[in-house]
Order: C-alpha cells, then sequence, then structure tokens
C-alpha cells in the first residue's frame, strides 16, 4: 500500500467515524457546525495515520482503533481552534479558510473546542465497545497527552516565551508537550488497540514517537520561513511575527534543516525491529520531514 492509499484508507475509515458518531443533537446544531466544521476542514490526519499504522504492527484495526483515531483528531481539532483564538496566537486562516472564531465567533469557537474536546471521550467510553480495560488504558493515554501533562502544558510554556530568549533544551522541552505527546499517544493508542503488550514495543514506539514529534515541530518552523501563504493555509511569517522561539531563529534554516534530518534517521532506526511491518511509519516518517505545508 502506497502513502496516498494509505492516507486514504486512513482518512475514510476516521471520517465515517466521525461522522457516523457525531450525529445530530437538535438543541446544539449551531454548535455542531462549528465544530464539524473544524474537525472536516481539510486536516491531513497525520495522527489518525499514525494510529492506523501502529495498529497495523500488531493486528487488524477494530472499532477501538477507530474511537483512538477519531478521538485523537477530536483534541487536536479542539487544540487548534483554541490555538487560533485572540487570546492566544490571533490567527485568522488555518488551512487556507476563516479560522472558527473568525467563520463563526469567539464565543462558539471556544465552546466548539471545549465540546470537541469531551466528544473524545465520549467516544472511547462507549459502553458498545468489548473491553473495559483496554478503554481504560486508551483514556488513561489520551488524558495524559492531552492535558496538565502533555499539550495543555507545552501551549502555556509557548505562551509565557513569546519574546523570550530560550535555549534549545527549553525549546525541545515545549514542543515534547505541545506536539509530541499527542502524537506519541496516537501511536501508542493505536497499538494498544490490537493488542500491544511488550515493554520492548512500546520503547520502541515511544523512541519512534520522541523522534517524529520534534521533527514535525521542526519542519512546521522551517515551512514557515520557507514556504508562501497560499501553500501554507496560514499567514506566512506568523511564529517570526509573533515574536515566538522556533528552531531556525536558535540554529538557523541549515541547521533546522540537519536537526530534521537527524531526527528522522533516529525515528526510523527505533522501528526497524519491526521489519516490513513498519513500513506505513516509515513512509509517515518520511512524509513529515518533507512535507512543504
Amino acid at each position: 500500500m502506497t502513502l496516498n492509499d494509505f492516507s486514504q484508507y486512513a482518512r475514510r475509515r476516521v471520517d465515517d467515524y466521525l461522522t457516523l458518531n457525531l450525529g445530530q443533537y437538535e438543541p446544539a446544531t449551531h454548535l455542531q457546525n462549528a465544530m464539524a466544521y473544524s474537525l472536516f476542514n481539510g486536516g491531513k490526519r497525520v495522527r489518525p495515520m499514525l494510529t492506523y499504522a501502529a495498529a497495523s504492527l500488531f493486528g487488524e484495526a477494530n472499532n477501538l482503533t477507530d474511537a483512538s483515531a477519531a478521538a485523537i483528531e477530536s483534541i487536536h481539532a479542539y487544540s487548534l481552534i483554541h490555538d487560533d483564538l485572540p487570546a492566544m496566537d490571533d490567527d485568522d486562516l488555518r488551512r487556507g479558510k476563516p479560522t472558527c472564531h473568525i467563520q463563526y465567533d469567539e464565543a462558539t469557537a471556544i465552546l466548539a473546542g471545549d465540546a470537541l474536546q469531551t466528544f473524545a471521550f465520549e467516544l472511547l467510553s462507549n459502553p458498545k465497545h468489548q473491553s473495559t480495560k483496554v478503554q481504560l488504558q486508551l483514556i488513561q493515554e489520551l488524558v495524559h497527552a492531552s492535558g496538565r501533562h502533555g499539550m495543555v502544558t507545552g501551549q502555556m510554556i509557548d505562551l509565557a516565551n513569546v519574546g523570550n530568549s530560550i535555549n534549545i533544551d527549553e525549546l525541545e522541552q515545549m514542543h515534547q508537550h505541545k506536539t509530541g505527546a499527542l502524537i506519541r499517544a496516537s501511536i501508542r493508542m493505536g497499538a494498544i488497540s490490537t493488542g500491544a503488550k511488550s515493554e520492548a514495543d512500546f520503547a520502541a514506539l515511544d523512541a519512534y514517537a520522541a523522534a517524529i514529534g520534534l521533527a514535525f515541530q521542526v519542519q512546521d518552523d522551517i515551512i514557515d520561513i520557507t514556504s508562501d501563504t497560499t501553500t501554507l493555509g496560514k499567514t506566512q511569517f506568523s511564529d517570526e511575527e509573533a515574536n515566538k522561539p522556533t528552531y531556525p531563529k536558535l540554529l538557523g534554516l541549515a541547521g533546522a534543516q540537519v536537526l530534521a534530518q537527524n531526527l528522522h534517521s533516529q525515528a526510523i532506526t527505533a522501528i526497524s525491529p519491526f521489519g516490513d511491518a513498519a513500513q506505513p511509519l516509515v513512509e509517515l516518517a518520511n512524509y513529515i520531514i518533507g512535507r512543504n505545508h
């Protein structure tokens, strides 16, 4: 299966699952429209792809894999809505379209983000799933990655350091929380959903996730200055104009590009014990450092 084929497979599965479960709730039609606007606005579904790729190492994707992928994407969508708000990054464009608070209004955007966050746990805690033990594991993974131990703390560190000088270790800590934690959870949850139990397997997947999660952010910083607004789908130089700490700012553009390549190599090495079964993860690593938007 080519990366394009795998991408279409993962997108179809997670989008179908999200559509089926979002459903209709008449008192919240306006809210649900804002939720759907942010869930289905052209995202590449990288995190669900990582979930399905990790799941394939240990068995066939199942209903809990779908729930995991959909929950991860819901958390990601909520985080982007809040990240774009005037109180945070104050962005007008996301993936070439008006951000949620521009398309609707600020209050609706806040509530849509809140609703998407709880929707993620609604999906994972559904009593129709057959294994409450596995459900609890998945919920614990997502809670840890998305809350004070992960993404939210990363965003807080980011906001607290706008205009400040921080070193490379502090920048890495910020991004391992803000971006890396949810990527790690995407991979671990996919593996858990199909029965992974070995500590060695999880150690290999964690090493891959740490490298590729950081590479994802390094590449984001690179393309913020090497791409254009149309290609990016958001305002070019937005991080620079906000005076945010970035890898090119600390290492120079060439240094950041070398770091991205080194992290890519680390990721591939980490999953080499899985052999040919890890090819989807290899292809995703190639995509993450090769993208231009």
